[in-house]
């Protein structure tokens, strides 16, 4: 399947909690990581965080995947944070750039990032974050920053420029990944491939519309219009 034509290929990972789905996509090659948080393992259905995960690290045990936080508190954060940390090795802890309270968790993610962990900050929506977080960073610890782009978007903000200024950034350092967070389309792949973004994150739906992708306007085209007659022809629909 030809993705893109550009030299440079984001890597995709699914951004899911469902067991069923991580279970269908980690052997799939095109997948190469996992981010969940708390919301989607909500909507999964999980009921105990802990085993929950557990369980989703007996299928997924050697690509990386993303396990969020959930504390508030800076103390509470670093505790949680430890013990997400020892679920296993391919565990990236996941810790929001700011609390509910709107600080800044620079303190908790240097203590952590000098630890060792491996880190998603997550929640990013300005250069200005993303500065603030390098900063704070042990350079050879391995991080992600997820830029909330399709967030973005919706409220009518251009992530471009954050993307890109992000990655100028952090290519001066080989730990440091920058990740199109909160995609919407699958058009967005594309925009991150152009603004050399390491990582790209999607909802299942949207790694299986870019199978569409290399499709001529001509057979878009056909496929629409037959599509169209197909559902009006099985509705029975007349015009008299």
């Amino acid at each position: 399947m030809k993705l893109s034509k550009k030299k440079f290929k984001s890597q995709i990972y699914c951004d899911t909690a469902d067991i069923n789905l991580i279970r269908k996509l980690n052997n799939n090659s095109l997948v190469k990581g996992f981010t969940t948080n708390p919301s989607l393992m909500k909507i999964a259905g999980a009921k105990d965080y802990k085993k929950y995960s557990i369980n989703l690290l007996k299928i997924c045990n050697k690509k990386p995947i993303s396990l969020e936080v959930f504390a508030d508190k800076e103390n509470e954060i670093e505790k949680q944070a430890n013990i997400i940390n020892s679920w296993g090795n391919n565990v990236y802890v996941k810790i929001p750039v700011v609390n509910t309270k709107g600080k800044f968790l620079g303190k908790t993610i240097k203590k952590l990032s000098f630890k060792g962990f491996k880190l998603n900050v997550t929640a990013v929506y300005s250069f200005e974050q993303v500065k603030k977080i390098v900063k704070n960073l042990n350079k050879n610890s391995k991080t992600i920053i997820s830029i909330f782009s399709g967030r973005m978007a919706d409220a009518g903000k251009d992530p471009l420029p954050i993307i890109k200024k992000s990655v100028q950034l952090s290519k001066k350092y080989k730990n440091i990944k920058i990740l199109w967070a909160s995609t919407r389309e699958p058009y967005n792949y594309i925009q991150s491939c152009d603004c050399v973004c390491d990582i790209i994150t999607m909802p299942p739906i949207i790694i299986q519309k870019i199978s569409k992708f290399g499709k001529s306007f001509k057979n878009l085209t056909l496929s629409t219009v037959r599509a169209f007659y197909e559902d009006a022809t099985k509705a029975k629909f007349k015009i008299k």
